[in-house]
């Protein structure tokens, strides 16, 4: 298949990162309306950062990582999937996001907990209010193998609406949420840095 030739290309994390930042367009479709498959993102050449975290799922498991997504749940925000792996045992991840900060991570966080605060200061909403406050599990994608994930061309509900259902583990007491401060303008212009609305 012609995607197989692509995929090749995208040998290590950092590849499929540099491909998602150059090659895909940030999907601004209102939120809910698109969940595309690896192949339609590569047919399509956009995607969100579900459909990004998808693609980089695909393309990490075709080098032989096992498809391993995260998501990052927000309040009075959208929530953020990322594609997590592993290398000499610290994970890292790779992510498609309209936001600066919150893309590629390298591979050296002990645990998913410290890779998911490492998008707390970048994670915020338009009002510059901080908004990450848990997050999942790994989920392998190997569990929707039956929907031919990686190949179809059909829209993908079924994960986003599996991510919803999972538990998540809180990354912050009420007393820190409390005490909360609004995003710095500087990092705050920083993380709009090429946005498009």
């Amino acid at each position: 298949m012609p995607e197989n030739a692509e995929l090749r290309r995208l040998d290590t994390p950092a590849k499929i990162q540099a491909f998602l930042d150059k090659k895909i367009v940030y999907n601004t479709e209102p939120h809910g309306v698109t969940c595309y498959s690896p192949r339609t993102v590569l047919d399509k050449r956009v995607a969100h950062c579900m459909e990004g975290a998808l693609f980089a799922a695909a393309a990490l498991r075709f080098h032989g990582y096992p498809p391993l997504i995260v998501d990052l749940e927000a309040t009075r925000d959208t929530d953020h999937v990322v594609a997590v792996f592993r290398e000499h045992g610290c994970w890292g991840a790779v992510a498609q996001s309209n936001y600066s900060g919150l893309r590629f991570r390298e591979p050296v966080y002990r645990t998913i907990r410290e890779l998911a605060m490492s998008y707390f200061e970048h994670y915020f909403n338009l009002r510059r209010e901080k908004t990450l406050r848990a997050y999942s599990r790994p989920v392998n994608l190997r569990r929707f193998d039956a929907l031919n994930w990686t190949t179809t061309t059909a829209p993908l509900w079924e994960i986003p609406e599996y991510l919803c259902e999972i538990g998540h583990t809180p990354l912050l007491t009420p007393i820190a949420v409390r005490r909360l401060q609004r995003m710095d303008a500087r990092l705050f212009a920083a993380g709009c840095l090429g946005k498009q609305f």
